[in-house]
């Protein structure tokens, strides 16, 4: 198995708030792959003492150990009692019902369980790409956000109205019931040779640069590795912003990219 993993955050102004782990067990056989996007909120109350950073990082970690530990468990599982055991950690200190409570896109992958299948879940607008033994590549996504019109998430209240609500996109804060709206699917192992896993900072590459498809990503991500693909974003956004091009939402993102060949 080769892994390769690079995260970059979008400028020195405040913490990365992307996560991402790889893991296998302690016998060699199977994994679980992790990564999240913290959502950056505007500037003003959210309800909690705590930040992105921190809310990531303790939800990532859930995830590894009961993505690793309960091969009983579905992934939509997984995630409902990862966002439960995450909001329990401060529920008595933070308002949890608040729209902008911390919160953050999942992708998540496991395989070398029971039935020997890569499962995967996505929630959000992160990606992960299946690569076939035959290098055909899969992009899995949730393109709920992306189908929203670009005027209904014009202003902070708009997006507000939207943010885990029917109709709208969902993320994981603190509602373990979200994980049902995840995106998820599992694969036979023998028809998958490797998984990557793009925060939206790192698939600029392919959907805001139009640098190349999936495939061209995954190939990039299997012969440079994962530092060169977010090497490139960023060399394209300081070329769009040297050219006055608008580039959407903002000029850098947190990006991290996670490849695993199984």
């Amino acid at each position: 198995m080769r892994i390769g993993l690079a995260t970059s955050p979008g400028g020195p102004e405040r913490p990365n708030e992307d996560w991402a782990a790889v893991a296998t067990p302690a016998s060699g056989q199977g994994g679980t792959l992790v990564t999240l996007d913290g959502v950056t909120p505007p500037k003003g109350d959210d309800g909690c003492v705590h930040s992105v950073a921190w809310f990531t990082a303790r939800l990532g970690g859930t995830l590894v150990e009961l993505s690793g530990s309960r091969p009983d468990l579905t992934l939509q599982d997984v995630l409902a009692t990862a966002i439960r055991r995450t909001a329990d950690t401060h529920r008595t200190t933070c308002d949890l019902s608040h729209v902008r409570t911390p919160q953050a896109t999942v992708v998540l992958a496991r395989w070398g369980g029971p039935a020997d299948d890569v499962e995967h879940l996505v929630l959000s607008d992160s990606t992960l790409l299946i690569e076939s033994p035959d290098g055909t590549v899969r992009a899995v996504l949730d393109d709920r956000l992306d189908r929203l019109p670009r005027e209904a998430l014009r202003t902070h209240a708009a997006a507000d109205a939207l943010r885990n609500s029917e109709g709208g996109f969902f993320t994981a804060a603190a509602d373990p019931g979200v994980a049902a709206r995840a995106v998820t699917g599992r694969t036979p192992r023998t028809a998958v040779r490797s998984l990557a896993a793009l925060t939206d900072g790192a698939s600029r590459w392919v959907d805001m640069f139009a640098q190349g498809d999936w495939s061209d990503c995954l190939a990039l991500l299997r012969t440079e590795g994962a530092e060169a693909l977010i090497g490139r974003v960023r060399a394209l956004e300081v070329s769009a912003q040297e050219r006055t091009e608008v580039i959407r939402w903002k000029l850098h993102d947190d990006a991290t990219a996670v490849f695993a060949e199984l």
